[in-house]
């Protein structure tokens, strides 16, 4: 499906400002939806929702159904009288411009342990009622989720793989004992998800109440270390004892010179399709109860993906596999109705990868950033032939910021020499006719004055800010997705600048 004509701005509510920790969902994400509103934007774009682990990746969520507990705000909960204030006076100082993943969780944590233990006290009986309705409606994802995490914090938040035999491969017995045995804790997770649904939809009416629509994010892989992958070991390719015989990843590319190993397991898409999809069209219509708009990271894994064996060290020894295309896609589309997708469609694609985003009017992705490479020679990658039916960033969260990128030196997190950046640099100056001391502003005009439907500016890009605000480095394995802003770097002048140039390009109506 075609989009209006509009813009937005790519932030996960983890960089927003607050007192505790990291971004959250409650006064400064509405106070966010006011400033897209004064910016005359229409989309706020997010990466991926659910509950983070290991490397806080939200692109290796614990589940694809779930949502992120870290994100639930404190002084709604407050307000609700379902925390005292007193509780948050002892909450530990964290650093305002990052996350400090480990300690925030942990300080999280304790206070979110705290709702559940007086969730019963507290909670008046229409709230009760309503969890009771959460928890019978989303049975189907939950009650895995539920178990699946109470398990894993009894046994250290060791990987699934690494429980117990009886539990990680799901023997009924064990599993009717550890439902038993940890019944407390899986009532715990079940409060912390319809809070988190709860404030959610409160967010989300609240966006829309204003015009803003909301853009999410699903990765086509989920991770091996989830509950999806626990409760339905069927649906992939895993050897008796659970573990991934081949993996999925990208062949080597402008990110990577070895590709990128990013070690989720397999589908077996012979089981989806055996089943008319199920477990999709599940994940397919949980999302969209969540936002309004989906990128489906990754889609060329629809017609084609990289599979790599499970003892490959890095991904350059692989091979391409058949997805399951049209199929899927005819199947989903019959069961849910339209879908409004955004394909990530960047790296190699092929013209059968462009034929099935086409056939659906899926709105494929520009990025700006490589559109000046010494290596493109496709005129479709020029700014002045973007289809309208696309989506044209400056950059993505995997992206050096504008600035960062434009001002770069040749280093371990780039593949170009530094005689390729110095002509990349020259390349952009001739073409947007400027100095580059504003390149933010040259790229954010670029992309709204040109032909593309939707255009979508990281906010690091609206701010001006270099490779120190940075959000992710493709194969860097600790360091990532902490940057936060401050309310004081978007000032009124940004605003307004942002507002102008919207209107200009006619994407405010």
């Amino acid at each position: 499906m075609e989009f209006k004509r509009a813009s937005g701005v790519l932030l996960h509510p983890t960089s927003l400002p607050g007192p505790y920790g990291m971004g959250e969902m409650g006064a400064e994400a509405r106070r966010w939806i006011d400033s897209l509103v004064t910016m005359k934007q229409r989309l706020w774009q997010i990466l991926p929702h659910g509950p983070t682990s290991y490397g806080d990746s939200p692109y290796q969520a614990l589940s694809t159904f779930a949502g992120n507990p870290m994100w639930i705000s404190f002084d709604d909960l407050v307000a609700d009288g379902l925390l005292s204030r007193s509780r948050l006076s002892s909450f530990p100082e964290f650093p305002a411009h990052t996350v400090d993943f480990g300690p925030v969780i942990e300080a999280r944590h304790a206070v979110l342990d705290t709702v559940c233990r007086t969730f019963a006290r507290r909670a008046d009986a229409q709230l009760k009622a309503d969890w009771e309705h959460f928890c019978a409606e989303q049975a189907d994802w939950l009650d895995d989720f539920a178990l699946y995490i109470a398990i894993k914090h009894a046994h250290g938040l060791r990987p699934w793989t690494e429980w117990p035999a009886a539990l990680a491969l799901r023997e009924p017995a064990a599993l009717q004992q550890a439902a038993r045995k940890y019944q407390v804790a899986i009532r715990n997770v079940k409060i912390v998800q319809f809070l988190f649904d709860r404030q959610w939809k409160q967010l989300r009416a609240y966006a829309h109440e204003r015009g803003i629509l909301l853009v999410g994010d699903i990765p086509i892989f989920v991770a091996h270390d989830s509950a999806d992958v626990w409760a339905h070991p069927e649906l992939f390719f895993l050897d008796g004892k659970g573990k991934p015989i081949v993996i999925a990843g990208v062949p080597p590319d402008y990110f990577s010179a070895t590709g990128q190993r990013w070690g989720n397991p397999l589908y077996r898409w012979d089981i989806h399709q055996h089943t008319g999809y199920h477990w999709w069209i599940q994940r397919l219509t949980r999302i969209f109860e969540v936002v309004d708009i989906v990128r489906i990271d990754h889609f060329r894994g629809f017609e084609a993906y990289w599979e790599i064996p499970a003892h490959e060290p890095t991904a350059m020894n692989g091979r391409w596999v058949e997805g399951p295309g049209e199929d899927f896609f005819d199947t989903v589309m019959a069961a849910i109705g339209s879908l409004p997708i955004i394909a990530e469609d960047l790296g190699v694609i092929t013209p059968a990868v462009e034929a099935l985003r086409d056939k659906y009017r899926f709105p494929g992705m520009r990025i700006l950033q490589f559109s000046f490479g010494v290596d493109i020679t496709d005129a479709e990658y020029r700014p002045e032939h973007f289809p309208a039916n696309c989506v044209v960033y400056t950059g993505t969260h995997d992206n050096d910021t504008t600035v960062g990128w434009f001002w770069s030196e040749a280093g371990v997190d780039s593949t170009r020499t530094q005689e390729e950046i110095e002509q990349e640099r020259e390349a952009v100056l001739a073409y947007v006719q400027t100095n580059g001391e504003q390149i933010h502003w040259d790229l954010i005009a670029l992309a709204a004055k040109s032909n593309a439907n939707t255009a979508i500016y990281p906010l690091q890009d609206v701010l001006g800010l270099g490779s120190e605000a940075r959000m992710n480095v493709p194969g860097r394995e600790s360091g990532n997705w902490r940057w936060r802003f401050q309310w004081s770097q978007l000032t009124p002048a940004t605003m307004e600048r942002l507002a102008a140039v919207t209107a200009w390009a006619e994407r405010d109506h």
